[in-house]
């Protein structure tokens, strides 16, 4: 298990940006694959997008691709979501996830974030 703490969420107009980080506390963090979900209300949690222990290598959700970002430094073991081009269907509590690279699911998630975007 890895303790992560999310921050950055808050209010935007839409067209807007903000930028989420998410630390974990581990110390083999590059051995973790890390994600970005979110869960708009009355919605299922769904994927956001996610990035290897490298950093190299980042897949996104069709909803998102082309305005948001995931990027990583594992020497300060954070991994972050700058998200640009905000619309109110970006509404919702963002959540980090950690999978270590030998297993298939995602194990650890932090408290979550709330982000609101305001049309």
């Amino acid at each position: 298990q890895v303790h992560l703490v999310e921050s950055g969420g808050g209010l935007v107009e839409a067209g807007g940006s903000l930028r989420l980080s998410c630390a974990a506390s581990t110390r083999t963090f590059i051995n973790y694959v890390m994600a970005w979900f979110r869960q708009a209300p009355g919605k299922e949690r769904e994927y956001v997008g996610s990035v290897d222990g490298s950093g190299r290598n980042t897949a996104y959700a069709d909803s998102v691709k082309g305005r948001f970002t995931i990027s990583r430094n594992n020497a300060r073991n954070a991994v972050y979501l700058q998200m640009n081009n905000l619309k109110s269907e970006d509404t919702a509590v963002y959540y980090c996830a950690a999978r270590h690279r030998a297993q298939d699911d995602f194990g650890s998630w932090g408290q979550g974030t709330q982000v609101t975007v305001s049309s």
